[in-house]
């Protein structure tokens, strides 16, 4: 047998000390909090479910890779920061990455992931937002009062051939127009959608499907649906009011609008000239457009900096003062950008390089489940710690890329994080409470 001896590298001393550095450390890993995913795995049991729904075509007494396996792999990979099919190349050898998946040997390989990923198809990903749906249900004890749910498309860069791209004239590029929906941080779907079609295409559908369920479970729930002006369609309104849904979504300034708004902003524009301080000043009014049913809630803004007049307008069911409706309720959805933020950056949603299109809307679902598992470690684990509103990005950094020395045998495997790690006590907090009842 050959016997393998690591080069050894010498480099400037120190003092009278010198330095040398070679490749034989034995198993170490830069990924030692990814045990933290397998705990909250273990408490919500979410992957398990949805690999339930997922069918396995393979001739069964041969497979190596369950479906839960493969899925946990790729969703604790995107966690960890591995954004691609590639990096599994040689994170499946990770004793830590093995470990966090509750697997004893190497994991699948990036070509088994691949025909993972394409086994899907349009079932596949409904179901798997049903189950999402249900565990956000599962996480609350008691009935909530009150849900916001909130919508907004944004766009998905494409750079090769994908089956749906498209040009779109706003984003000025070739993308995908994916429609995110949350309820404060919490991801409800996430779905895929061509840039061709109108911006709040299936937004009704999901809405009431979501009204539908949660009305199941809650009966008197308050709902109020909430999107920018691309959201305003008077379909949209009439249903709401049919089934008691409060909604209140930006609207574009046209010229009616912009007519009955004008004293305001004359206001504005004369108090602006006196303090050379920007203006704001709040009104309302009953408005329909020539394609509404009836008349509604219009509240304006008139406002006027040193940009010149800048008028705004939202529609809304809701009782309260126009004015803080339109600070604390409408531009509260604005948080909403940092989540698909934290999606599209934080958790590579636009890695949809697939060349089909189940698959890339299933690379959209592989990262909305690795988001609600971070999420549910800072709003469970996290509380009262300098992490508990941290980006997606910040919580990877600092309690999951913790330098770990690994030894296994046949009776345990002990992970030696690193005793310089400056989030000791986090950790700690997020451990105990992860393993409470």
């Amino acid at each position: 047998m050959t016997n393998c001896i690591s080069k050894k590298y010498n480099f400037i001393d120190l003092k009278n000390r010198k330095i040398e550095a070679s490749f034989s450390g034995g198993s170490i890993t830069s990924d030692g909090g990814s045990l933290l995913l397998r705990e909250v795995e273990h408490k919500i049991k979410l992957l398990k479910k949805i690999s339930t729904i997922i069918p396995d075509k393979r001739v069964q007494e041969k497979i190596t890779h369950p479906i839960f396996e493969m899925l946990k792999a790729r969703v604790f990979g995107i966690a960890l920061g591995y954004e691609d099919l590639n990096d599994h190349k040689t994170l499946r050898k990770d004793i830590a990455f093995q470990t966090a998946i509750n697997a004893d040997s190497e994991l699948a390989s990036s070509p088994t992931l691949c025909r993972f990923e394409n086994n899907t198809n349009k079932q596949i990903i409904f179901e798997a937002h049903k189950i999402i749906v249900d565990n956000f249900i599962l996480s609350h004890k008691d009935a909530p009062k009150e849900l916001i749910l909130d919508f907004d498309a944004t766009d998905d860069l494409v750079h090769g051939n994908q089956a749906g791209k498209f040009f779109h004239g706003y984003y000025k590029n070739y993308c995908f127009l994916p429609l995110y929906i949350f309820c404060g941080d919490d991801l409800l779907a996430a779905y895929l959608r061509p840039s061709n079609k109108d911006g709040a295409r299936h937004a009704w559908a999901i809405l009431s499907l979501l009204v539908k369920r949660f009305r199941q479970v809650w009966p008197n729930v308050k709902i109020i649906f909430r999107g920018d002006g691309g959201f305003c369609r008077h379909q949209m309104f009439d249903w709401c009011e049919r089934k008691s849904v409060d909604y209140i979504t930006g609207t574009t300034g046209n010229e009616r609008l912009l007519k009955m708004l004008l004293p305001a902003m004359k206001r504005a524009e004369k108090a602006f000239k006196k303090t050379n301080k920007k203006q704001r000043i709040f009104t309302e009014f009953s408005y329909a457009a020539s394609s509404w049913s009836k008349k509604r809630r219009v509240i304006g803004k008139a406002e006027h900096t040193a940009c010149g007049a800048n008028p705004r307008f939202i529609v809304t069911t809701l009782k309260g003062s126009p004015q803080n409706l339109y600070d604390k309720v409408y531009c509260a959805r604005g948080d909403m950008e940092n989540r698909i933020k934290e999606q599209q950056l934080g958790m590579f949603a636009d890695r949809t390089s697939c060349h089909e299109w189940w698959p890339n809307n299933f690379r959209l679902l592989l990262s909305s489940l690795a988001y609600i598992m971070v999420n549910y470690l800072r709003k469970n684990a996290l509380v009262g710690t300098e992490l508990e509103n941290a980006q997606v990005g910040t919580i990877r950094l600092k309690l999951f890329k913790i330098g770990a020395a690994i030894v296994k045998n046949t009776r345990r495997i002990i992970f030696h994080l690193s005793s310089h790690c400056p989030y000791q006590s986090i950790f700690d907090q997020a451990v105990q409470a992860l393993s409470s009842a």
